[in-house]
């Protein structure tokens, strides 16, 4: 099929779930175009089927905001038009909906119809989407959508409490490329350069915005510490980040918490990790602890969003309350105490990641394809 993708090209993790889902469907020999504002961050050209477009905003003084999506939409006819699309897969409520929505009904005058698959992946409805200014414009462009589908049930959930939704939403759960991070794993782990063979690991990705808590991250770390001599890894970039650098320097632990910004060897980074902190106020799915399950390593999370479809009590690590940093410090002390526990952790949590494994998930989306074109809409 020829299938055009549309997404926000950053570190967050619906356009890491797009750019790769991408490059998986141009591996099975689908012709697969991007259509964004910048190259994925992750996109790697190594197949003839992948095509990038940008989205060119023009400087006009009129704008005090330049009208992305109405530069997106007239991309995506062309882009439709000239290669021949079939599907349109938007990620991301806002504005990818809408300008689909726009793109497809401008096709329709010139004859053309693409049919629009667009997925849902969190704070595009539970926070952005659902505020009043785009209430009304998501919710119908959710519903003028050929197929929707959710990233977990707990999203599916919400969507249906926040807005009127007249279509099923289909669950199709995030996924993870297994074999990389198996990979990943299986080359020389230079872990000593991080720690001392008496240190523990822990590690927190995220793009450090409130909602992700990253001071919490510190705090837990903090009190682990106490007990457990341990190196915290930081990665990713975004406007918490200066305020965990600063309680860093307050509790006086500089010297074993490395901000190592954004980064595009995550794999190789979780292979060094004993225990992954997500400490989220909410999370539609968990794809980032999701990444460090794939590469072995136990989870400590708040219970929150999606995150019990994903991190299982008990198992693949513990799930704590929203704010409750005594809780989630005293599950990672009990994971970390003793080597045994911890290895019988990381195999139950990599284990847990064949249910979430690509090769379950892509013929899912292919089959969501193909039924756009089964029934009329």
């Amino acid at each position: 099929m020829k299938i055009g993708i549309v997404c926000y090209p950053t570190f967050g993790g619906s356009g890491v779930v797009a750019t790769e889902l991408g490059m998986a469907l141009a591996d099975k020999g689908h012709e697969v175009h991007f259509i964004t504002y910048n190259q994925p961050v992750r996109l790697d050209f190594i197949s003839h089927n992948l095509h990038f477009h940008q989205v060119i905003l023009e400087e006009y003084p009129l704008f005090q905001y330049q009208p992305y999506e109405l530069a997106l939409s007239s991309k995506m006819v062309e882009v439709v038009r000239k290669h021949e699309l079939e599907v349109l897969h938007v990620h991301y409520a806002i504005p990818h909906a809408y300008a689909a929505y726009m793109a497809k009904q401008m096709l329709k005058e010139k004859g053309l119809d693409v049919r629009v698959v667009t997925t849902l992946h969190g704070t595009d409805i539970t926070l952005v989407g659902s505020h009043p200014t785009y209430k009304t414009a998501v919710e119908f462009s959710i519903n003028n959508s050929d197929v929707v589908t959710a990233v977990s049930n707990n999203l599916k959930e919400t969507t249906n409490k926040l807005f009127n939704i007249r279509k099923d939403i289909k669950v199709v759960y995030n996924f993870i490329d297994v074999e990389k991070y198996a990979a990943a794993g299986d080359e020389e782990c230079n872990r000593i350069a991080i720690a001392k063979p008496n240190e523990k690991i822990l590690t927190h990705v995220s793009n450090f915005r409130p909602v992700k808590r990253v001071e919490d991250v510190v705090k837990v770390f903090y009190e682990v510490n106490k007990e457990i001599p341990s190196k915290l890894l930081m990665i990713g970039e975004g406007p918490e980040r200066a305020k965990a650098e600063k309680l860093v320097k307050e509790l006086k632990i500089s010297e074993d918490v490395f901000f190592l910004g954004n980064s595009t060897e995550v794999a190789k980074i979780l292979c060094y990790t004993d225990l992954f902190l997500l400490p989220s106020q909410t999370e539609s799915f968990g794809l980032a602890a999701l990444e460090a399950m794939a590469a072995g390593t136990a989870v400590i999370s708040t219970n929150t969003g999606g995150l019990p479809e994903v991190n299982i009590h008990g198992e693949t690590g513990y799930l704590s309350d929203l704010g409750d940093v005594s809780d989630m410090a005293k599950n990672a002390i009990s994971i970390l105490k003793d080597d045994v526990t911890l290895a019988c952790f990381k195999q139950n949590a990599k284990e847990q990641t064949k249910r979430f494994s690509l090769e379950n998930i892509l013929p899912v989306y292919e089959d969501i394809y193909k039924s756009c074109f089964k029934t009329e809409v």
